[in-house]
């Protein structure tokens, strides 16, 4: 094309498809590798630089190493994955999408407990004492409130409670998020701090 063939004035349009024509060039093309294969290459770069130590080692140190490091994994996967369905099985928060009194709330722990399911039994006696703190006004109704909100909250409207709804609140964080066995003890201590509560 020659230099008389250019226009003087390109349009918007005209100026773009020049553009794009130009940049599709090989030589604009970039060797570098992209973002996600440098990442790749710095995961692998440290696998080799693991693996060449452990080579220096005798064997049975080796796959000492090697084991500890999958274990470790595996333990990670399976805490995460575990809070993760307590989190879902739990809604998130300390009550469901079902509005219920602290007296229906009572009953249904006291039904739970009855078929031993102590978990849910813990949890709807937690739920219980929520519920009655709302309706004695010494908490506001306020959905998404956690178990720790509640605690501190409540301890602060009522000091001399204060230690007893921590404990509370810590038997159920330690059922519905921390994974362990709800026990008959853990629940007669909701039982008490509910009956307290009420008195």
């Amino acid at each position: 094309m020659a230099v008389a063939d250019v226009p003087v004035d390109l349009g918007r349009d005209d100026a773009r498809e020049a553009a794009v024509r130009e940049l599709r060039d090989p030589a604009y093309v970039s060797d570098d590798p992209s973002l996600v294969q440098r990442a790749f290459n710095w995961v692998l770069d440290r696998l080799d630089e693991l693996f060449a130590g452990v080579g220096g080692m005798n064997g049975i140190t080796a796959t000492t190493i090697v084991v500890a490091v999958v274990v470790l994994i595996v333990i990670v996967i399976r805490l995460r994955a575990g809070r993760t369905s307590r989190a879902l099985r739990s809604g998130g928060g300390v009550f469901g999408s079902t509005v219920l009194t602290a007296a229906q709330h009572r009953a249904a722990a006291e039904k739970a407990a009855a078929a031993g399911d102590l978990a849910e039994a813990i949890r709807e006696r937690f739920r219980a004492v929520v519920r009655e703190l709302e309706q004695r006004g010494v908490l506001d109704a306020r959905a998404g409130r956690t178990v720790d909100e509640v605690a501190l909250e409540a301890g602060q409207a009522l000091p001399a409670l204060a230690d007893d709804l921590r404990g509370a609140a810590v038997q159920f964080d330690d059922v519905w998020y921390g994974g362990r066995t709800a026990t008959a003890e853990g629940y007669r201590l909701l039982v008490s701090v509910d009956g307290r509560v009420r008195g």
